[in-house]
């Protein structure tokens, strides 16, 4: 983390001394020595970082070094605080400015102090890691990563010796693998098994490594463990004495003094002839695979090789031949997970009743991952089974057991051979994450905006600063650290988290590195300096602030006990003047508190969900707003002072109504929202003047736009607007009324070759030929469209080539829908919603064959069951809502001997329901 810090504020420091010199004044040269000796140290804090928990020397320095980053960083953001406030272009626009207008030398002063001090403490600083060097530099290179080396072989060997009676869930698996590798496929094959850190990937393929089947099918046998740290030419020599080990001959003597390109064609040669099995554990790099795998014959004669790994493109990598095969590793179901640790804890003996539900509360934090129920299984074996209060101490510090307790060292350092192996700019993002409260759902947009804003995202020139957040957290799900929670229906991501084991480890990390903090319901003894303040509930309010005097974030989550607006004041008065980053979804907010439009570096602030009616005029003071989340509010309009926010990239304001009507209200604009011309993601925007619409087109780096309130004449005025909108990945246009046409059929079609997103809301004459031309189009929504059955609706939808979710709510007028062969090749989701005239329903085969989900809602279905569903071979669940009670009842009574139950039988999920009181109430056949 302190290289993160590092990095981030060399780029801060370079930006800086790139103004003249007046910026700076007689400072600069300190700045310059600053930034350049931090450079040096960046260079040596990857490797120490990866090192230090074994050295509490190297510990203390690298600590040491983090301080100064981050006193650094309050230095310069100080100085932009008090010399830049109230200019109109930001801090690094005054070029000649700031010197001239400084009115106050007492403070001028007082930052020169500080910024010697810092100088002082870099050179000390460097200085002992001078001084470290020397004394410690043979045991650095050698004997250190000996012993951590030794350490990591050393889990990994405890991997191989666990008992067949301990695994549990592995046959399934293991017969998968074992068929894979003994197929008679002639030609060299790779099978890859993929997924986090202790799920038991070591595990499974030594035990079909040791299948007597398998030791039968190959002449040669061999298994390198490879790990964050290999030496190539020690591996290939480590392969060839496995190789001669097996035959029983000494190795060549020239083996031991030849080059690597010699070593890599001996074992070559010796393999070319041979059917071999070769296993690589613990491949971390696209390098290593890349140089091995230019020693791996194939002459037709069946070989494998099986490669573990926790980075998905490592194993997508290896195996790009047709026959080679990618094994995704699951964790343990519920019940493989409570026969495991019941073994483990109770040595199969059963679960004493008494202390079953405890237990399986401790289980659910294991979330399936073998190595961490064998772990606390081992912790809890040791406790009385008599004292409940033991075990319950366990549960509730939790986070204290994998916290260097000691007790479950060995999960921990497993997981953090992933945490140290991530480069620099992913450590800050990764620790970020652990300001969410435990089974958290971390929506996607939210946090890569808080990345960019706080300084995560190093900026590219040509891209998108969300585009390269977004990199970031692919990155972070390749490397087994994130899963997927849930997507958009385009398959977008929408909702991220984190095991339970590792969401403990990187709170340990985080709090150790003096990163975030988190307030509780209960006593937290608050840090000197807080950093990124996370507050899940606290009952007893805080009245002393002064350790927030450094504060960069706050985020409140599930917040109990009211955050009203007179203590959300009193917490701002006077403290976090660098607050960058305020997030209060769901506070108790009837207004904004005055001290929110001091805060000079605020760049985030988002009170989605609140009872805020007005924005004032005073938002205009907020020059460095990047991002304002209104949605949700009770705000109809914004002030024209908010023009004057020209770094604003998202601005998104207004509600949504429910399933019964689908509408949403947006937001009055002032005249000259075409000034933001920052903006990326623009909602919900009121079209009530032509003025407005011609504005849009000025707004030409949007991604997301939603309009509402459009009126027929000024659908030509937005398709002109929508021309210069090249970057576009989702539009919503909802017209004035429900019955108002949307005038969206003019010749020429906007040039929306990014659009993934599309919501048409209000009536349409027909399908505007434009939309049918969207090759990038993967969902599309129709409202209140009124479409005939006569226009061939569903035939030029079917084409568009890569739409995954359609929904047609109140759209079509027709009494019969038919879905042709060879239409709608990718659709996974389809939703017919109050289609009130529609009888009939029928699937040819060979249409939709990706088909996932189907849902009805509203619909009369006169004639029952869609015809053909029985050829949608693929779909997984049918919704029936708000249907007709005939046939609700006939699907409930369904006899099995009948024409209809054959129809639906395939399905492994049906579901009815109805809307009762703004909900769905659910039932499953």
């Amino acid at each position: 983390m302190a290289e993160s810090v590092v990095g981030f504020l060399i780029n801060q420091l370079a930006t800086l001394l790139s103004q003249e010199a007046t910026l700076l004044g007689e400072l600069q040269p300190d700045v310059q020595f600053i930034k350049d000796e931090l450079g040096s140290m960046k260079a040596f804090l990857r490797k120490a970082e990866a090192k230090e928990d074994n050295d509490s020397q190297l510990q203390e320095w690298v600590k040491q070094v983090r301080e100064v980053a981050y006193d650094t960083e309050d230095v310069l953001d100080d100085f932009a605080f008090q010399f830049a406030r109230g200019q109109t272009d930001g801090f690094c626009g005054y070029v000649g400015k700031i010197y001239s207008s400084i009115k106050n030398l007492k403070v001028r002063h007082h930052i020169s102090l500080q910024i010697k001090d810092i100088k002082a403490r870099v050179e000390q600083i460097s200085a002992r890691h001078q001084r470290y060097q020397s004394l410690n530099g043979t045991q650095e290179r050698g004997s250190s990563s000996s012993h951590m080396a030794n350490a990591d072989f050393h889990i990994r060997d405890q991997a191989l010796l666990i008992e067949e009676a301990q695994l549990v869930g592995i046959n399934k698996p293991k017969e998968e693998l074992t068929a894979k590798i003994l197929d008679d496929h002639s030609h060299l094959k790779i099978v890859s098994v993929v997924g986090m850190g202790g799920l038991g990937k070591t595990t499974l393929v030594k035990k079909v490594y040791d299948d007597s089947a398998v030791k039968k099918q190959f002449q040669s046998h061999a298994w390198i463990t490879v790990s964050q740290k290999f030496q190539f030419n020690v591996i290939i020599k480590n392969l060839i004495q496995q190789l001669y080990d097996e035959i029983r001959q000494p190795v060549p003597s020239q083996v031991e003094s030849i080059d690597g390109i010699r070593l890599s064609e001996f074992v070559k040669d010796f393999l070319k002839e041979r059917r071999y099995i070769l296993v690589l554990d613990d491949v971390w790099s696209l390098d290593f695979w890349e140089a091995i795998k230019y020693i791996l014959p194939d002459y037709n004669v069946a070989s494998r090789v099986v490669l573990t790994t926790r980075i998905a493109d490592v194993a997508s990598a290896s195996c790009l031949a047709s026959h080679d095969f990618v094994h995704k590793m699951k964790p343990l179901s519920d019940e493989q997970s409570w026969t495991l640790f019941c073994n483990r804890t109770f040595q199969s003996n059963g679960c004493p009743p008494s202390l079953e539900e405890v237990s399986r509360k401790i289980l659910k934090k294991c979330e399936g991952l073998p190595l961490a129920i064998v772990a606390i299984g081992g912790v809890l074996a040791l406790k009385d089974k008599e004292r409940m209060d033991e075990w319950e101490m366990i549960l509730h510090g939790f986070g204290s057991e994998v916290d260097g307790s000691g007790k479950l060292d060995r999960i921990k350092r497993i997981l953090l051979l992933s945490y140290n192996d991530l480069p620099h700019h992913l450590k800050g993002c990764l620790l970020y994450l652990s300001i969410h409260p435990e089974d958290f759902p971390i929506q996607v947009i939210n946090i890569l905006e808080k990345w960019i804003t706080l300084g995560f995202v190093e900026e590219k020139e040509g891209m998108a600063t969300t585009d390269i957040a977004m990199r970031y957290l692919k990155e972070l799900i390749n490397r087994s650290l994130i899963q997927i929670k849930d997507t958009w229906d385009d398959g977008q991501l929408k909702a991220c988290g984190l095991h339970d084991f590792l969401h403990e480890i990187i709170i340990s990390k985080s709090k150790e590195q003096s990163f975030t903090t988190t307030a509780t319901g209960y006593y937290t003894r608050w840090p000197v300096k807080v950093r990124h303040l996370a507050i899940h509930n606290f009952t007893n309010k805080p009245q002393d602030f002064s350790s927030l005097k450094c504060l960069r974030s706050v985020q409140i989550f599930r917040y109990e006990d009211p955050l009203t607006t007179s203590f959300l004041s009193k917490f701002l008065c006077g403290g976090p003047k660098f607050l960058k980053v305020l997030g209060l979804e769901g506070a108790e907010l009837d207004n904004i508190p005055k001290e929110v439009f001091k805060l000079f570096h605020l760049k985030y602030l988002n009170l989605r969900g609140t009872r805020v009616k007005i924005i004032p005029k005073s938002i205009g003071q907020l020059q460095n707003l990047e991002v304002l989340g209104l949605a949700e509010t009770n705000i109809t309009e914004l002030p024209v002072e908010i023009l004057k926010l020209r770094k604003l990239r998202v601005l998104v304001v207004g509600r949504t109504g429910d399933y019964s009507n689908n509408t949403i209200w947006g937001f009055k604009s002032p005249d000259g929202i075409g000034k933001l011309i920052s903006l990326e993601n623009l909602g919900s925007i009121e079209a009530d003047s032509d003025e407005i619409v011609r504005e849009i087109g000025k707004l030409i780096r949007l991604q997301k736009l939603t309009i509402t309130k459009l009126r027929r004449e000024d659908g030509k005025e937005l398709l002109s607007s929508l021309l210069r909108l090249t970057n576009l990945q989702e539009l919503d246009i909802q017209s004035i009324k429900e019955e108002e046409t949307l005038d969206l059929q003019h010749f020429f079609p906007p040039r929306l070759g990014f659009l993934r997103v599309l919501h048409l809301r209000g009536h349409l004459e027909r399908v505007p030929q434009w939309v049918i031309s969207l090759q990038s189009l993967s969902e599309l929504r129709l409202q209140y469209s009124g479409l005939k059955e006569d226009e061939n609706v569903i035939g030029s939808l079917g084409q568009l080539p890569n739409l995954r979710f359609l929904m047609l709510h109140r759209a079509y007028e027709g009494e019969t829908m038919c879905f042709k062969i060879g239409g709608f090749r990718k659709l996974r989701r389809l939703q017919l919603q109050q289609l009130r005239r529609l009888k009939w329903v029928r699937v040819e085969e060979g249409s939709m064959p990706s088909l996932q989900l189907f849902t009805f809602a509203g619909c009369k279905l006169m004639e029952g069951l869609p015809l053909g569903l029985q050829n949608l071979t693929g779909l997984e669940g049918l919704g029936l809502y708000d249907m007709s009670n005939e046939l609700i009842h006939k699907v409930q009574n369904l006899d099995k001997q009948s024409g209809d139950y054959q129809i639906i039988s395939h399905i492994p999920q049906v579901c009815i329901g109805h809307w009762i009181d703004g909900r769905w109430e659910r039932e499953f056949l």
